[in-house]
């Protein structure tokens, strides 16, 4: 991806994007992905015992590198929407959108009046520098907020096309696992009937003009994601890979130990 300029405005040029999830609550751990070279990080506060201080912390673990804060929060909640946001993320992830009315609120809770009902706190929030350029930010925080509405669920895709078209909503990113549940072949994201699905978003989002995102499957790969036109793919798991290192030095290890 290309340096410079919000994850917003670069997604928006043309640029695609990786990024990794962040579940160890480690700031060490999130500092050590940032230097890897991943265009953002998703602060995951809907899976897993994270805060908004821990998100906090996450965020200052990677200031100042072309790393940018994305943060999923609990659920499609204006209270929720309104206090991730004032922790002064790059972008926002609503999970389980299912449709037009629960999207426009989604946007609604993000923007600040008169162009939504987010609250009016700026001037002591970290978002806007803890109230250092308060009116600034204000007048930049709609415009450079990336909003991403999940679809994962049978009904969020019937009304895909609906949720897609609401203005506001800057990417459509898919829950293949959480799909495939919904339509009855938990942990099966590649079956035939999850996939034609899948391919309904897909079409219905590009067709729209609006970015897409979701997560490798066995089956699709971050390279069969990019070919299909995804903008953004969040890959990895810090708790995945440091699982995934941990075992594989242990077989080593025992291996050398004869056992």
């Amino acid at each position: 991806m290309a340096q410079g300029g919000s994850l917003k405005a670069r997604l928006n040029s043309g640029d695609r994007a990786i990024g990794c999830w962040l579940h160890l609550l480690s700031p060490t751990a999130a500092e050590i992905i940032s230097q890897a070279g991943y265009d953002c990080v998703m602060i995951d506060l809907e899976h897993g015992a994270a805060t908004y201080r821990d998100a906090i912390s996450l965020m200052q673990a990677v200031q100042g590198r072309d790393c940018a804060p994305l943060l999923r929060v609990p659920a499609n909640d204006p209270v929720e929407i309104k206090r991730a946001l004032d922790t002064g993320i790059s972008g926002i992830m609503i999970p389980s959108v299912n449709s037009k009315a629960e999207a426009t609120a989604a946007v609604k809770a993000c923007r600040y009046p008169p162009l939504g009902s987010r609250g009016m706190a700026p001037t002591l929030v970290r978002a806007a520098g803890y109230g250092v350029d308060w009116r600034g930010y204000v007048e930049r925080a709609n415009d450079q907020l990336l909003v991403i509405c999940q679809i994962e669920t049978g009904p969020a895709v019937d009304a895909v096309a609906e949720i897609a078209a609401v203005e506001g909503v800057d990417m459509l990113f898919l829950g293949p696992f959480d799909l495939s549940a919904s339509l009855g072949h938990l942990g099966a994201p590649d079956h035939p009937e999850v996939l034609a699905r899948i391919a309904v978003v897909e079409q219905a989002t590009k067709a729209a003009g609006v970015r897409l995102g979701g997560i490798p499957t066995p089956e699709r790969t971050a390279e069969v994601l990019f070919a299909a036109g995804y903008d953004l793919v969040l890959a990895d798991f810090d708790v995945l890979m440091l699982r995934d290192a941990a075992r594989a030095s242990v077989a080593r290890l025992r291996a050398a130990q004869g056992r």
